[in-house]
């Protein structure tokens, strides 16, 4: 009773902080570029920070511990790891990125190729963020709900309240900050909790002769072709995702906008090997029958980490990791609802709308937009069984299939048109829609574990050869003019 006191009390005060800060933040809001890209002020630490803790959400934590302990070992670092190759790779574009001087992707393709595409593309990532925010919001109720003993679905009504409520007060300096706290309480949390997991099971020798051969191979669970989809995939979502590129467009400079991916991916490089290690210590000690498989067979196996926590640590630390593994989640839900807000508001409302919207009334509609987004979000957590790490796989790949090259593309290639942006949207997004819920994985007698690489070369191919057919009027790689407020 003692133990979940504490734990309780620790957390308690953790979303207090959280709640704090988005008040702090809210002093700081007085535009509307203000709120949806932090008045782009952001260096390269605060960059690095809200970054990486928007992607370390619930997948990297639960959803890892879960593979680790359930086929993948090893290999479910991959998941991470991959993310940080991503990184690397878009710290080349980030400076091109932040020099378009928008506020979200949509507005990138109405300023570049009109406003059907604008449009178009707005609905394509706003749906997906709905999913990434039902798919966190899960991942904070499962540590909740474990650790106060209450009802799962009371758990996705706190948790759903605490983040929108800070979200709306501060937008992304409230993310950006709380984002920077975060990201050190999951790493460190994380890391302090497997000295805990590793004696309880009686050391390393003893992990490593309960687990079935094969756990430590890093392709156990993943192939080469799967770790290169996962790149390509991360590289592709992060490249187009609100959440994430809102960050390159936030940085105070370019320069700032590179050096903050470079320590995003080492930040993933870093973390990646802790939870898997923490998801193959708990295999082992249902292994070794410390732990009984009937321990998650009513609540599944995404509640590993919480299981694992309570029974080998003591009561402080673990109230740091729950802290930690809810901080992965928030700081990653708090992003989506951002990024769901400013699309509606930037490209729907003010875009489509009523154009001649002033800046405040742009910020209300982005608020409102973000609890409307939250509600819903909620509801869906409410009564998902799925696993975590596939709602957020299918919609990191629904957004980035088709607006992929279109995006990266028009920042170099002056023969992008808008006929081949529209035909890439469409292919991408019905390849990925097919593979996904229509063929399971098959395509001309081929299976896809991943449907990325098949929905991106589908747009691909759509937006070259729209682009040489319908070519546009004026070739050019500049954004048509619009007031940034």
């Amino acid at each position: 009773m003692g133990t979940n006191i504490i734990v309780t009390i620790i957390v308690i005060v953790y979303l207090l902080f959280m709640l704090w800060i988005g008040w702090y933040s809210s002093t700081k809001i007085s535009t509307n570029t203000d709120f949806m890209v932090a008045g782009r002020r952001l260096g390269p630490l605060l960059m690095a920070g809200t970054l990486a803790a928007t992607e370390i959400g619930g997948g990297s934590s639960l959803g890892v511990v879960q593979n680790g302990m359930s086929g993948f070992g090893l290999s479910a670092s991959w998941y991470i790891t991959t993310m940080g190759i991503a990184f690397i790779i878009l710290s080349f574009v980030a400076p091109k990125f932040r020099a378009a001087t928008v506020k979200t992707v949509p507005e990138y393709f109405r300023r570049r190729y009109g406003k059907s595409c604008g449009i178009i593309t707005a609905v394509i990532m706003l749906l997906p963020l709905v999913g990434l925010t039902a798919g966190q919001f899960i991942a904070s109720a499962v540590i909740l709900s474990t650790m106060l003993n209450i009802d799962y679905q009371v758990a996705v009504i706190i948790v759903a309240v605490v983040v929108t409520v800070y979200s709306i007060m501060g937008g992304l300096w409230s993310v950006t900050l709380t984002d920077f706290v975060q990201v050190f309480l999951i790493v460190i949390g994380m890391i302090i909790a497997v000295p805990f997991a590793m004696n309880y099971a009686g050391g390393w020798d003893n992990v490593a002769s309960n687990i079935p051969e094969g756990t430590l191979s890093l392709f156990q669970g993943y192939d080469l072709f799967g770790i290169i989809s996962l790149v390509i995939m991360y590289t592709a979502t992060f490249s187009v995702g609100q959440e994430a590129v809102s960050r390159f467009y936030a940085a105070r400079d370019e320069k700032a906008a590179k050096g903050g991916a470079w320590l995003a991916a080492l930040v993933n490089f870093i973390y990646a090997f802790i939870p898997t290690i923490l998801g193959i210590i708990t295999l082992a000690l249902i292994n070794m029958g410390k732990f009984s498989s009937a321990q998650f067979e009513s609540v599944g196996a995404r509640y590993a980490l919480p299981v694992l926590a309570i029974n080998t640590m003591p009561a402080l630390i673990c109230g740091l990791l729950f802290a930690g593994i809810i901080s992965a989640t928030m700081s990653s839900s708090d992003s989506d609802l951002l990024g769901a807000g400013s699309i509606f508001a930037n490209d729907i409302y003010k875009a489509v709308l009523k154009p001649d919207a002033s800046s405040q009334s742009v910020m209300k509609v982005t608020k409102i937009v973000m609890c409307l987004v939250g509600l819903a979000s909620m509801f869906i957590a409410l009564f998902n069984t799925q696993s975590i790490v596939s709602i957020l796989m299918f919609c990191f790949t629904l957004r980035a299939a088709g607006s992929f090259f279109p995006y990266v593309m028009g920042h170099y290639w002056k023969k992008a048109s808008t006929a081949g942006t529209i035909a890439s949207l469409i292919a991408g997004t019905i390849v990925v829609v097919y593979l996904e819920h229509i063929s399971g994985g098959m395509l001309f007698g081929i299976k896809f574990s991943q449907p990325i690489i098949p929905g991106l070369v589908a747009g691909f191919i759509c937006f070259i050869l729209f682009s040489y057919a319908m070519p546009p009027k004026v070739e050019t790689t500049e954004l048509a003019p619009e007031a940034d407020d």
